[in-house]
């Protein structure tokens, strides 16, 4: 029996693509190996959205053909999309697939062991408006199930090569969508993540139709399903009607993750961000007003291009007023092919490392205020795995639906399971907590 190993880089869309294309190889009748041991076929998922994503992607394609040289290494992803010629110049690379076609991927195995020739398979992403349908019914890890609604990106903001990557924005076929949720449902997840290149613009192509409505359609529609997390919506997209869906929802969860990028009006412009602060503080206010526990995380980039002390004060002003719960900061990086590594004042690494240290301080506090409100509060956990920190503990970690990460005493039985809990020691990154009671058992 053939053997295939995978090893998936960058973010989470990423891994559900890889998670979509072992599936097509399963139904071949191939087996997972590890990634680190021999296999027949190695598939490389690659990320790009840094100079060192492309890096690290060639580093592990290397890894793959020293691991056994008579393997067909096939190479997909973002890397291979925007940089097919690059990656055929690695000896040893078989077939490179970018984002999209990854169902022929088979076929080229085949064609490669007839053939024996390097196929480069990357077209044009620009040129396609019709979104790849990839199924997932199940994933290795059995908790949290992430469910694609969408590929590409429209933005095209300063500091991103991601549409040269992805393409222009597509949504998935909406009964699609429900249909595979209730599959996951019926795998028996409780919450489900609907994930994407730009997930909250989910619809914007489609007529008639719109993210709102697909979230009052998985609530009403799929049965079982007790959670529903966005994994990103940009600000732009938190249109009225989607407020209001998620004020009167029951299994959307109370956790937002808004990119502000910056809080700088001057800096969004440089960065082509199609906000502004104004905007983007009468979004939150209206959020709050209709779910006043919320907690709203973010990606923040520190040391872009001609960012002064002034732009960057700004950002963390606005970051502290209104009360971010969780920050992921990144200082800026050059991304060559993009408008903003171009740009002139570039700023110096020093800088920019301090500043990142003053927002991390900034988010580690934040954070703890936020948790601290649920202290002694009852909530609901789905115990995820043994706690990672002291795996030996007899803990067990697991998300609120307000994205708070709680750590309980308590056997592995309860894994997957929504499991009320009491907050015994509100803290970051994690909070304590003390088991309740088991709420909702797995179906299968």
């Amino acid at each position: 029996m053939s053997t295939v190993a995978f090893h998936t880089l960058g973010c989470k869309v990423n891994h559900y693509e890889t998670e979509a294309i072992w599936q097509l190889f399963k139904e071949q009748g191939y087996e997972r190996g590890e990634f680190d041991h021999h296999s027949d076929v190695y598939v490389i998922n690659t990320c790009t959205v840094t100079n060192t994503g492309d890096k690290k992607s060639r580093q592990v394609i290397r890894r793959a053909v020293r691991k056994n040289p008579d393997a067909v290494i096939c190479v997909t992803g973002c890397y291979a999309q925007t940089s097919p010629a690059e990656i055929m110049e690695i000896p040893g690379v078989d077939i490179v697939v970018g984002t999209q076609d990854r169902t022929k991927l088979l076929g080229y195995i085949e064609q490669y062991k007839e053939e024996r020739k390097p196929i480069n398979a990357v077209g044009n992403i620009m040129k396609n408006r019709i979104y790849e349908e990839l199924d997932v019914p199940a994933f290795t890890d059995r908790t949290r199930a992430s469910l694609k609604i969408q590929e590409g990106c429209n933005n095209f903001c300063t500091f991103c090569i991601i549409p040269w990557a992805r393409g222009l924005m597509r949504s998935r076929d909406p009964q699609e969508v429900v249909r595979q949720a209730q599959q996951l449902v019926d795998a028996g997840y409780l919450e489900i993540v609907l994930t994407g290149i730009h997930t909250g613009g989910y619809g914007e192509d489609l007529k008639n139709y719109n993210l709102a409505q697909l979230l009052r359609d998985l609530e009403t529609e799929v049965k079982g399903l007790k959670r529903l997390r966005i994994s990103s919506i940009e600000a732009s997209q938190l249109t009225d009607e989607v407020i209001a869906v998620l004020r009167d929802s029951k299994i959307v969860v109370r956790h937002l993750h808004i990119p502000i990028q910056s809080g700088s009006n001057t800096v969004l412009k440089r960065m082509r961000r199609k906000y502004t602060m104004e905007f983007f503080a009468d979004r939150l206010v209206q959020l709050r007003k209709a779910l006043p526990d919320l907690a709203i995380t973010s990606d923040v980039i520190v040391g872009f291009p001609g960012e002064t002390e002034d732009e960057f004060m700004e950002t963390f002003n606005f970051i502290n007023g209104h009360k971010f719960s969780e920050l992921h900061v990144f200082p800026y990086s050059k991304r060559t092919g993009t408008p903003a590594a171009r740009m002139e004042d570039q700023i110096d690494e020093e800088i920019k490392n301090e500043r990142v240290h003053r927002l991390i301080a900034l988010n580690d506090q934040l954070a703890k205020e936020y948790a601290s409100h649920f202290e002694g509060e009852l909530l609901e956990i789905i115990p995820e795995e043994c706690f990672k920190e002291n795996p030996d503990s007899g803990l067990l970690e697991g998300y609120t639906d307000n994205y708070l990460k709680v750590v309980i005493p308590g056997d592995e039985s309860l894994i997957g399971k929504i499991v009320k809990v009491k907050i015994t020691k509100a803290g970051y990154p994690y909070n304590e907590g003390q088991f309740v009671r088991v709420m909702e058992e797995l179906t299968v």
